[in-house]
C-alpha cells in the first residue's frame, strides 16, 4: 500500500492497522533523525514516540506523496524541543548562583539583562513565524545543515532555500526592530 493509501485508511476509516504499518515503515528513519539531534538513545526513543503521536494527530493535514520527509521534519522539530527542555532543566537559576560569583560591575549586570531581553525578543520573533520558516531556521542554524541537505529534505531547490533563509532573516530583523520602537 502507498503512503497515501495508508493515510486514507487512517484518516477516513480509523484503521489502527494502517497506522501501525506507517510506524513500522518509518520508525527507524524517525529514530535515526532523533538520535542525530539528541545524541541519546533514551531521548531519541522519547522523541520517536512523540513524533508518531503528533503525526497521528495531524495526519489529515499531510499533502505529500511520501510520509518520510514529513515525519523526519516532525522528528527534528520534536527533538529540538526536547533538547531545549533538557537544556532548561539543566540550566541553573541566577537565584541559585552566589552573588559574589555574578560580579559587582553594573556593566556586567546591565549587559546580561540586555542580552537576555534580546534573546527573548529573538525567540518571540521566531515563534511568530510560520512553521515552515521555523523549520528552515532550525535545520540551518540549530542543526547546522547545509542548504543542499535542507533542499533534499524539504523538496525545495537549494537556491530557493537560500532565498527563503534570506527573507526569513530580513523578516526577523524587521520584527525585532519594530518591537524595539515600542
Amino acid at each position: 500500500m502507498t503512503d497515501r493509501e495508508l493515510t486514507y485508511q487512517v484518516t477516513q476509516r480509523g484503521s489502527h492497522k494502517a497506522f501501525a504499518e506507517i510506524v513500522h515503515r518509518y520508525s527507524a528513519m524517525v529514530f535515526s533523525k532523533a538520535l542525530g539531534v539528541t545524541h541519546s538513545e533514551e531521548g531519541a526513543a522519547e522523541v520517536t514516540q512523540q513524533t508518531f503521536v503528533r503525526a497521528y494527530e495531524n495526519l489529515d493535514t499531510w499533502r505529500g506523496t511520501e510520509l518520510g520527509p514529513w515525519l523526519v521534519a516532525i522528528a527534528a522539530h520534536t527533538a529540538l524541543k526536547h533538547l531545549d527542555k533538557e537544556r532548561r532543566r539543566r540550566t541553573t537559576s541566577l537565584d541559585d548562583i552566589p552573588k559574589a560569583s555574578l560580579g559587582d560591575s553594573a556593566t556586567e549586570s546591565t549587559y546580561s539583562e540586555e542580552h537576555e531581553a534580546r534573546l527573548q525578543q529573538m525567540e518571540a520573533a521566531i515563534a511568530s513565524l510560520p512553521e515552515a520558516d521555523q523549520q528552515l531556521l532550525r535545520l540551518h542554524y540549530y542543526e547546522q545543515q547545509r542548504t543542499a541537505d535542507i533542499a533534499r529534505q524539504t523538496g525545495l531547490s537549494q537556491s530557493n532555500v537560500l532565498v527563503k533563509l534570506h527573507r526569513i532573516r530580513e523578516r526577523l530583523k524587521k520584527l525585532m526592530t519594530h518591537e524595539q520602537t515600542y
